[in-house]
């Protein structure tokens, strides 16, 4: 138990200082904008309470937002992202449904339902960070193909981090 605290304390840090000093100087035209923290959230253990899932989300969320001075939106598609988690684990649980001692990982689940899970829900984050940020549709099909762009490039970083971050004992 202490073991994965101080594990997700590691992951958290790690992942708020990649954003900040090496991913957020990352775009293309405006068009890719890679958000790796959110790798954080998505690795979490299923047993974790919703409350503190969403506290874990909003902390991560407000730590991007102060270094990227962007008032809040990370802290919000954080929030937003984790709420819908375990709508989507139900969605796409498996037969026998998750056994509390599992992780959410491509050893534990296979490729195809790690990359159906991650892709949702970097596809909501992006969706909503992105639309709030533009606060219009007048540009709807721009802001839409920067969500496409920014979520396969962030979900290939996050399936990247993912193997990165488990070992064959998660």
């Amino acid at each position: 138990m202490i073991n994965e605290i101080i594990k997700n304390i590691i992951r958290f840090l790690f992942l708020v200082v990649f954003q900040v000093l090496i991913l957020n100087n990352i775009q293309l035209s405006g068009y890719l904008n890679p958000f790796l923290y959110i790798l954080f959230i998505l690795m979490l253990p299923f047993q974790t309470p919703n409350w503190l899932m969403l506290v874990l989300a909003f902390t991560i969320g407000i730590s991007i937002d102060m270094f990227s001075d962007t008032g809040g939106l990370h802290a919000a598609a954080s929030v937003f992202m984790a709420f819908l988690r375990n709508p989507i684990l139900k969605l796409i649980a498996p037969r026998d449904g998750y056994d509390v001692v599992q992780k959410p990982t491509i050893q534990q689940f296979g490729f195809g339902w790690f990359f159906s899970y991650t892709g949702i829900l970097v596809f909501v984050h992006h969706f909503f960070l992105f639309y709030m940020e533009a606060f219009h549709f007048t540009e709807f099909f721009s802001t839409f193909f920067r969500v496409i762009l920014s979520s396969i490039f962030t979900l290939t970083l996050v399936v990247i981090g993912q193997l990165f971050f488990s070992n064959s004992k998660s």
